[in-house]
């Protein structure tokens, strides 16, 4: 569906608005294909076409929402009105409140591929199927591909509120990922991989198809280390994880509910000088890049961590109001069908100069973290305490040398942004909102045997 018939559907909900009242209509259009080839055929192929309105009503400091899964004029009616009646049994609070213009241009982002919509569904067929070849060719080790999918969605959304806003915008993603797994004797590994772009063409079956089988063959004879307190060095991918925990806390909505270790630590120094954080949903780069924020704002680059020192946190139009300040255009949502919160998209730091085997090379005693397990539950957001297994290579005298397994790994957030001791200049955007580069963080608690 084209972008003025998604606005042209807001217009007229925000045009059925009764005096005294604030209406926003969220009208949004997707559909997706994800494919799965196994042992040279089509395990699974899927299709989905998803469309519908969310619509907030404010009245009286009082908020409604409703949403439906169509577009239909008498749905959109039955929904507002749905909306209307949900604010009437809401709590009042001051502070809510549509947003409203605030002069910050939309930025230019090349994120829609057009011809995404002809290719024919067995040209991404032959991408499932080429990717499982290569990951069961890439080692003579590798027993089993797991699962070799491909998927691609096309999205489109627009905002249109009583108080001015008026934006639209879409966007276009294509991944492949690749799990197999790697047999010696009578041990098992597995690794993944995975190439993402915004169009088909843009994808690499051969990175994807490699990375899952170093990822499985590396691991091969691992052995439990004993607990020591040394420096870790992560991998990419590792770093993007605990980046989005980082970020999370950072988010003024994390603050309000008291789940962030840096609430009223704004000014302070938080992390090592080497540290400088920002999200920054116009980097085209980023795979959830994005022109507009959840409630139509123009998203832009938000600095929160300079040098070390904490410049803030990331806001919606309501954590704003309640902590006295503006919107970052940071609002964020699952789809139509619920409210905005306020949270990160694209979110990296700024690198360094060193490539990860000049960082490796500096360090005597240590571990390179080439996966963790159970991050997510295992770090408490009010303390900032974490603890997770891990699996990766020793380092000894600036060499990487045997697999190891079994182990964790135990710090603080905010001790481990105060002991990063080195950033590498290798950015990965991911298929998350952080992106990944090296990072070396000095006497952290292992345990193992």
């Amino acid at each position: 569906m084209e972008l003025e018939q998604l606005l042209a559907i807001g217009d007229r909900v925000v045009g059925w608005a009764e005096d005294g009242e604030q209406v926003e209509a969220v009208v949004a259009h997707a559909a997706s294909s994800e494919i799965r080839a196994y042992d040279g055929d089509v395990e699974q192929l899927s299709s989905a076409e998803t469309q519908g309105v969310g619509i907030r009503v404010v009245r009286d400091h009082r908020v409604g929402f409703a949403y439906a899964g169509t577009l239909d004029d008498d749905v959109l009616a039955e929904t507002l009105a749905e909306a209307r009646d949900n604010a009437g049994f809401g709590t009042a609070d001051e502070y809510v409140g549509l947003a409203e213009p605030d002069g910050v241009a939309v930025a230019d982002l090349d994120l829609f591929r057009a011809s995404l919509v002809d290719v024919p569904t067995s040209r991404k067929v032959d991408l499932a199927l080429a990717l499982e070849r290569a990951a069961r060719a890439a080692d003579s080790r590798i027993s089993a591909v797991e699962s070799a999918d491909y998927a691609d969605s096309i999205s489109a959304a627009a905002v249109v509120t009583t108080t001015g806003i008026r934006a639209a915008a879409r966007e276009t993603g294509a991944y492949v990922s690749a799990s197999v797994l790697a047999v010696d004797g009578d041990e098992t590994q597995t690794g993944f991989g995975f190439s993402v772009g915004r169009h088909p063409d843009e994808l690499d079956i051969d990175v994807a198809s490699r990375d899952a089988a170093e990822r499985a063959t590396r691991m091969l004879g691992a052995t439990k280390p004993s607990s020591d307190r040394l420096t870790v060095v992560f991998d990419p991918f590792v770093t993007a994880q605990f980046l989005g925990i980082i970020g999370s806390t950072l988010s003024a909505e994390a603050v309000l509910k008291g789940r962030s270790p840096f609430a009223d630590r704004v000014g302070d120094e938080i992390g090592s000088v080497f540290i400088t954080f920002v999200d920054d949903p116009t980097n085209p780069d980023a795979f959830s890049a994005t022109q507009t924020d959840a409630e139509g704002l123009a998203t832009r680059r938000n600095a929160l961590i300079t040098n070390g020192v904490l410049q803030g946190f990331l806001h919606n139009t309501y954590t704003a109001r309640r902590l006295g300040t503006v919107s970052t255009g940071s609002a964020v949502r699952g789809g139509f069908k619920s409210t905005p919160s306020a949270g990160a998209r694209a979110l990296a730091l700024t690198p360094g100069v060193q490539p990860q085997e000049e960082i490796v090379a500096s360090i005597e005693h240590g571990i390179l973290v080439q996966s963790v397990q159970g991050l997510h539950s295992g770090v408490n957001p009010v303390s900032g305490d974490f603890s997770t297994g891990a699996e990766g290579l020793c380092i000894e005298n600036g060499t990487v040398g045997a697999p190891l397994r079994e182990f964790t790994i135990a710090s603080t957030l905010q001790r481990m942004l105060q002991d990063i001791v080195a950033v590498g200049n290798d950015v990965e955007w991911l298929p998350m909102r952080a992106a990944g580069l090296t990072i070396a963080v000095g006497d952290v608690t292992v345990s193992g045997s």
